[in-house]
């Protein structure tokens, strides 16, 4: 696993990182697993800069930025074309920025004779054996939001630096600051589009040069991502097409690779083991991650779609994926609930109209879902939230039927024990107490919790690439610079019914990078029937690992008859609660991989107090 680390003290540490790689000029500080192309350093006496990961800017960008490190302008140290990690010192003073979207998250622990730092939990944790923090675990189960309990990770006694936060480390110790603004400022989605577009265009051309190309050619996302990188060279394009889909991403796949020069197209056509939850029965088999992801229940799929990048180009390169695309260009529904708290009742009915239409519903069903919402603030959902956990779990029915909210109350609440039940629910008006930042807008924190969601899954996926083939992944949508252009954007403009995706079709008009016919779809594929196969053909395999020997269910974070129920219902064909089965399976299996995991995997041992050099 690639990970960085470093410590900050009065002296120096007896240990250090199991294959750590010394960052030049910044004493203290290593980088494990990534490769020497994708580091890079500038310093002077009064101070040092460096950047881990995919970055567009070069030594002289770098160099440029000294002044600003200088000054502690650290939001500036942000904004270069790529996914990375920053870690700047200014005279006594350390930052340490991850990205907006959580691939590169930051994590501490102090004592008084320092701090230590990395950017994964559980090489802290793995220090001196700290256990997972279980009410963390269950806030991820519950709510699939990484900021509700903002500075818990899911390791006791390791802190996490909230979405928007750095690290700030100096002589009085550590602390997380805000550099990015809670919410950023409207603009109209036509003046925004040239800015969409250029920053797309410039995270796309941050990844290429030497290395061979592929990507996902499927949706309009992916599309537009290979299509971009077609102009800089030639690009093996891979749509995953089992039969089994019934979608037209295969159709337009091959037609969209007829129209691009430069676009090479293979199929993926699947098998019977290329569905949802294959291969669990050996968790061993999967990349071990820092937090539960959402690839160990569709690894098999990635697996198919990698293989065949491996078997047409010449060597590991770099893949595209359209991953966080829906969520950047488009919005959930959670936006009416701002334009009824907003008192725009007019643009409200005629959304709520639309999307009724859209949805074959009642408007007056959409209207019903959106209203309370546009009632209350995060601190008072947090609340009632927290009252609901005290009483009885509910019954199942689909999220999309219940009421809007800021945190909704996901189904795997309702697997829990009432002890765990009880425990989330102190730690959750424990937050709603500390809540300290008033957001406006329901869609602003939506979007916010989305993203860093998809960011740590599609950590988990770029593990699988590169253990398995050697690929670096790249998801240009959840860069820091497009993430901030795209939602500049209303919330209801991106969302709009009536139009998909409204800011993509406005980014690229007249520009001849997508063929006509790519942004005039309006179909969207989707995995339903692989994920319903994978719940029936894998149903004795998920039973054992949720069941007497579950690891979640001796924490009470899984009962039995629940899990039972489910596995049950997809058997017959019926509705079911699958994006609960999902999270806890992928939170099972990290639990798994966890516990068989020693701590020299992640630190060796140094003579004297010299690991600082």
């Amino acid at each position: 696993m690639r990970w960085s680390a470093g410590w900050c003290g009065a002296v120096g540490q007896d240990r250090r990182p199991v294959g750590g790689r010394a960052v030049p000029g910044l004493s203290g500080t290593w980088t494990c697993g990534w490769p020497p192309a994708r580091i890079s350093a500038v310093g002077d006496d009064r101070a040092a800069l460096a950047v881990i990961g995919e970055c567009g800017a070069d030594e002289a960008w770098l160099r440029d930025a000294l002044p600003i490190v200088r000054a502690k302008g650290w939001r500036a140290l942000t904004r270069w074309p790529g996914s990375y990690l920053v870690v700047a010192r200014s005279g006594g003073t350390l930052a340490v920025i991850g990205d907006l979207a959580g691939q590169h998250p930051v994590y501490y622990r102090s004592d008084g004779a320092g701090t230590w730092w990395a950017t994964a939990a559980s090489a802290l944790a793995a220090l001196d054996g700290a256990p997972v923090d279980v009410t963390a675990l269950a806030a991820h189960l519950a709510f699939g939001q990484p900021d509700v309990l903002a500075d818990r990770s899911l390791f006791r006694d390791v802190a996490r630096v909230p979405g928007g936060h750095l690290l700030l480390i100096g002589p009085d110790g550590a602390e997380a600051e805000r550099y990015e603004p809670v919410a950023h400022p409207r603009v109209d989605l036509h003046r925004q589009a040239p800015l969409v577009r250029a920053a797309l265009v410039e995270a796309v051309a941050a990844r290429t040069g030497d290395r061979p190309v592929s990507a996902d050619l499927a949706g309009l996302d992916s599309t537009t991502l290979a299509c971009l990188a077609a102009r800089r060279g030639p690009v093996t394009a891979v749509t995953f097409a089992n039969e089994r889909l019934r979608d037209d991403d295969l159709t337009f796949a091959v037609r969209t690779a007829a129209t691009v020069p430069g676009l090479t197209h293979h199929t993926v056509p699947g098998s019977p083991g290329t569905v949802y939850y294959a291969g669990l029965d050996d968790p061993s088999a999967l990349p071990v991650t820092d937090a539960p992801n959402a690839y160990a229940v569709t690894a098999s799929i990635k697996r198919a779609v990698l293989d065949t990048v491996a078997a047409n180009t010449a060597g590991p390169g770099v893949h595209f994926t359209g991953a966080a695309g829906d969520a950047v260009l488009s919005a959930s529904s959670s936006y009416l609930a701002d334009l009824w708290r907003e008192r725009r009742p007019r643009r409200a009915w005629q959304h709520s109209l639309a999307h009724a239409r859209l949805r074959h519903t009642s408007v007056f069903s959409v209207i019903g879902r959106a209203r309370p919402a546009s009632w209350i603030d995060l601190a008072g959902t947090w609340w009632q939230t927290a009252a609901e956990l005290r009483g009885p779990a509910r019954e199942w029915i689909p999220q999309a039927q219940r009421p809007l909210a800021w945190t909704p109350l996901l189904a795997c609440a309702d697997w829990m024990t009432h002890d765990a039940r009880l425990t989330l629910s102190s730690a959750l008006e424990e937050a709603a107490a500390a809540l300290t930042e008033a957001l406006a807008r329901l869609s602003d924190w939506s979007d916010r919790q989305d993203l860093a969601r998809v960011g740590a899954n599609t950590t988990g996926w770029r593990a699988l690439a590169l253990a398995g083939h050697g690929i670096e992944l790249a998801a240009p949508f959840l860069d820091n610079e497009v993430i901030r252009a795209c939602l500049a954007v209303p919330a209801d403009e991106r969302g709009a019914p009536g139009t998909y995706k409204p800011l993509l079709d406005a980014a690229f008009a007249g520009s001849r990078v997508l063929p006509d016919f790519v942004p005039a779809r309006t179909t969207k594929g989707g995995f339903n029937a692989l994920a319903y196969a994978g719940l029936r053909a894998g149903a004795p395999v998920l039973k054992d690992l949720l069941g007497s020997s579950s690891q979640l269910a001796t924490l009470g974070l899984v009962t039995e008859r629940p899990v039972a129920e489910v596995l049950a219902r997809a058997a017959a064909g019926q509705p079911t609660a699958q994006g609960a089965l999902h999270l806890v399976v992928a939170a099972e299996v990290w639990l798994r991989q966890h516990a068989a995991t020693a701590a020299t995997v992640w630190w060796q041992e140094v003579s004297g107090r010299v690991a600082s050099a």
